[in-house]
């Protein structure tokens, strides 16, 4: 057995390749960003064509700066961004247009007819999912749609549809060449066309969308003992057995080993995204969260999960950079947020693309209340991170409605959990300990996992929960009345973000 397991981590903002050993310990690591388009206002695409040249990219360099060979490679697992959806040509290779990226809103008017025509509550029963603009069904509709060629193409089984980590695999395992056109159960999942019950596409819900189910990918579990394929003799990964996929977030789960009923785990990237492992029933919420696939390992039963989805918590510290200009790089955040002892009562809600979880409001738009004259650059930058937290206990709100369970610890992970203030904010807002493993990012640790377990390289998941170490632990310094005037104004903040785009 080989000493490593390999992790192609795509993301929104960049892809990942990332290499660990049977400690789950990083040993190496390359990444690159990629190009963000915002065509029009709602709008946000990648150039699929661009995200597989990062991703070979980054593969090569990474295994020759570690000075790694692929016979030192047990496996390799995949995971990704989830609901951004490419529609490509099988005998060509090329999209026919840009990943449109979870975020995108375009298709709020496909959610807002879904509901009046009543097909909301089939699509809740069946998906687990309410009608809305963050999922992959809606996008494959508006390029059928939308872009000329692409019906006809489908109906003939040349345009096929695929997630990024469809896309990926496609292209590692030759392409145009014989190509593996596969996903697992976690990212067809977030589509709103599989039934969580067969966990396979639905008739009933493809006709509400108007897809042929020949654009759709094969469904599998989320690791293969065999694996779901091999990348051809010319490339850096030729022999490694391609055997984990799993969506980002429920690759962090497993990556935060949250593998017993109960236990949950809130990664902070792009957007942030909390899931409660709910076992092996599909548990379905009251409260606005999102009933999901946790995972599932090939000869198991699948494991369920509720999922609190928010949109935007990174990406407005990326705001603050792209956009305002008034921090060089994300750390700077911080740095900047320190210069105030607290925001003054300002709120920022950075409803870039709606409220996601627990709200489901496409017609919400960004807004930053409560300004005077006396407030400046770094009141904003403490009310950024101050979102992430309030929209966490959103989350955390939901699922203790919907659980009867009390948070007691939040385990946390991702790129945001680097940034000390905001974590001990989050440990305020909530009112409970906030602790970060020593490897923070566990969701490429997670695809690694799911690829290892698969060949081998680990035998149980109780091996995996012996690799878990506590990093850094935040402890409460609010008391609650503090805390809860503090959710109040949040909430009220809300309010003043709603029925700012006609979505009729």
């Amino acid at each position: 057995m080989a000493d490593y397991v390999a992790a192609i981590d795509q993301g929104t903002t960049s892809t990942r390749f990332m290499i660990f050993d049977h400690s789950g310990n990083e040993v190496a690591r390359q990444q690159m960003e990629h190009e963000q388009i915002l065509p029009r206002s709602g709008w946000v695409e990648h150039n699929p064509v661009e995200i597989w040249e990062r991703t070979r990219s980054v593969v090569a360099t990474g295994l020759n700066r570690s000075h790694l060979a692929a016979g030192d490679i047990a496996a390799l697992g995949i995971t990704n961004q989830r609901e951004t959806t490419v529609v490509w040509n099988r005998r060509t290779g090329r999209p026919y247009y840009n990943a449109i990226v979870w975020q995108d809103t375009r298709t709020d008017r496909i959610a807002s007819a879904l509901e009046r025509e009543g097909k909301g509550e089939v699509i809740r029963a069946k998906a687990g999912l309410p009608p809305a603009t963050y999922f992959a069904a809606g996008k494959i509709q508006w390029i059928l749609e939308n872009v000329d060629g692409v019906r006809q193409d489908a109906e003939r089984g040349d345009a096929v549809f695929g997630t990024v980590d469809t896309w990926v695999l496609w292209n590692l395992t030759g392409g145009v060449r014989g190509g593996v056109h596969i996903t697992d159960v976690t990212n067809a999942s977030r589509t709103m066309l599989m039934d969580l019950r067969t966990l396979d596409w639905d008739d009933e819900l493809l006709s509400f969308f108007g897809i042929p189910r020949a654009m759709l990918p094969t469904i599998q579990a989320s690791n293969a003992p065999d694996g779901y394929g091999q990348s051809p003799d010319v490339s850096p990964l030729a022999g490694i057995p391609i055997s984990g996929i799993l969506g980002d977030q429920h690759a962090a789960t497993v990556g935060q080993v949250c593998f017993a009923p109960g236990e949950a785990k809130n990664t902070y990237g792009t957007g942030n995204f909390m899931l409660l492992n709910t076992g092996s029933e599909p548990v379905r919420s009251q409260h606005g969260l999102l009933t999901t696939l946790a995972y599932q390992f090939a000869g198991q039963p699948p494991v369920y999960a509720l999922e609190g989805s928010i949109a935007v918590t990174g990406s407005a510290v990326q705001w603050l950079r792209d956009q305002l200009h008034i921090i060089g790089n994300a750390a700077e955040s911080e740095t900047l947020a320190r210069r105030v002892d607290d925001s003054a009562g300002v709120y920022f809600v950075p409803a870039f693309s709606g409220l996601f979880a627990p709200y489901w409001r496409s017609d919400a738009r960004g807004a930053i209340v409560g300004l005077a004259r006396f407030h400046n650059d770094a009141h904003i930058a403490r009310a950024t991170l101050e979102a992430i937290c309030y929209q966490s206990r959103d989350v955390v709100e939901a699922m203790t409605n919907d659980s009867g369970v009390r948070l007691e610890v939040l385990k946390v992970d991702g790129g945001v959990t680097e940034n000390k203030l905001c974590m001990q904010t989050q440990a305020d807002v909530l009112g409970v300990p906030v602790i970060r493993p020593k490897v923070a990012e566990t969701t490429a640790l997670g695809a690694a996992y799911a690829a290892g377990l698969a060949v081998g390289f680990w035998r149980d998941t109780e091996e995996l929960k012996a690799n878990w170490n506590q990093d850094q632990r935040w402890d409460p310094q609010w008391d609650q009345a503090t805390r809860e005037a503090g959710y109040t104004g949040w909430k009220r903040a809300i309010e003043r973000t709603l029925n700012w785009v006609d979505v009729s």
